[in-house]
């Protein structure tokens, strides 16, 4: 069967939903195709963000947890950075995505689950639609223009031969657990081995009786699954694990998410790509989804505008400039500060966190969203004049 579309999007995460939305909302014919049996069947994320980005791009406060406070543990340090008003937040990820599911399917966007792309359709060397497998048998979609929304795997790309595999990435394993008490305004993130090889541990609550503990592992840098760390911490209980009482998973996360800056490039003759495809995330803390819903409705309107004009690499360029403009550098930054974290020993770690101490909340969040303008940095770096400090600033500036 064949059916045609101004814009075929390809994921069903926040990207690829906020994508669906907006370029319905300019008037397009949008199908989008998500390979799970639902949206948010399987959750890949964490769902750490930021409570301003959530209030600008509209995300109602019913879908996150507030958070105040910032704590960090190594082997043999603990610090943590109190705030008076929440700037952090953990989202409840699967019912925000579903907020955005609706919010596409309201703006006309046609949604179909358990539809995998088995390969796409090229017009010479143009993207002219895809081939899925759907609840409704194989279906031939065509369109002037594909949305790849489809996250680490870049599925579309990579078929389409505009990406590659990711060579860094990283790959996370989560319970979402059940814990007689836990502080819900106060996040909670682990370095050292003892926590992870090449990467961090973390405990992100969704209120005083609900949290996320999950660990992540840098790849190539190692080669350790993130599941039987995972397992090894909930045995021995290390702080702050031993302070929660009960821990009792009753859901498991897995996922990965690109760790080396952004693709090349994000568009080509009928096709575009957005959120964790695009490389769009911030490496320090491996959040993108701010990004994903900011660009995802950037990618629909630019996109939806460009099928006048047959969605020429041409007409999706506004596209590529606006996001690459707003985060490529930022994200070179953060891979550099990222790059020194992932080497650390037990002892460097102890003294690196010291570099965190005695900044306030908004100056560490500055840090921590990769928010790297020269003017902040050199503040910091002036405020907190120990080595450390120094060379961070001089490796996030000079590069």
């Amino acid at each position: 069967m064949e059916e045609n579309f101004d814009i075929a999007v390809v994921g069903g995460g926040p990207a690829g939903l906020s994508a669906a939305c907006s370029a319905a909302k300019s008037g397009a014919k949008v199908i989008l195709l998500e390979k799970d049996e639902a949206i948010a069947h399987n959750i890949r994320t964490s769902g750490v963000t930021w409570v301003d980005a959530m209030d600008r791009l509209g995300i109602p406060s019913r879908y996150y947890n507030p958070i105040n406070n910032f704590r960090f543990v190594s082997p043999a340090n603990d610090i943590v950075i109190s705030g008076s008003t929440p700037k952090s937040c953990v989202l409840d990820v699967r019912g925000m995505y579903q907020h955005l599911a609706f919010l596409a399917a309201e703006a006309g966007a046609e949604i179909m689950v358990r539809s995998n792309v088995i390969n796409v359709i090229k017009d010479g060397d143009r993207i002219a639609g895809v081939k899925a497998s759907t609840p409704k048998g194989d279906l031939t979609l065509r369109a002037t223009l594909v949305i790849d929304a489809s996250g680490f795997s870049s599925s579309v790309g990579r078929k389409a031969g505009l990406a590659g595999e990711w060579k860094r990435y990283g790959v996370g394993a989560e319970y979402e657990c059940y814990c007689d008490s836990v502080d819900s305004t106060t996040w909670v993130l682990m370095v050292g081995k003892q926590y992870s090889d090449a990467g961090y541990a973390w405990v992100f609550p969704l209120s005083k009786n609900r949290v996320r503990i999950g660990v992540g592992i840098g790849r190539p840098d190692s080669d350790a699954d993130p599941l039987e760390k995972l397992h090894l911490l909930l045995e021995k209980r290390p702080k702050p694990l031993d302070s929660l009482g009960k821990i009792q998973p009753v859901e498991l996360h897995y996922g990965s998410i690109p760790n080396e800056g952004s693709r090349q490039t994000s568009i080509a003759d009928g096709l575009m790509m957005v959120g964790d495809s695009a490389g769009q995330s911030n490496p320090l803390v491996l959040e993108g989804i701010r990004y994903a819903i900011e660009f995802g409705r950037l990618a629909g309107e630019v996109g939806a505008k460009s099928i006048s004009q047959g969605s020429s690499k041409e007409s999706l360029a506004e596209y590529e400039r606006t996001w690459k403009s707003k985060v490529e550098s930022r994200i070179a930054s953060a891979l550099r500060v990222q790059s020194r974290w992932i080497g650390l020993s037990d002892e460097q770690w102890d003294k690196e966190i010291e570099i965190l101490r005695d900044m306030t909340v908004d100056e560490f969040l500055d840090f921590i969203k990769a928010d790297f303008t020269a003017g902040k940095m050199m503040k910091l770096a002036l405020h907190h004049p120990k080595i450390a400090a120094r060379q961070l600033f001089n490796m996030i500036i000079k590069g």
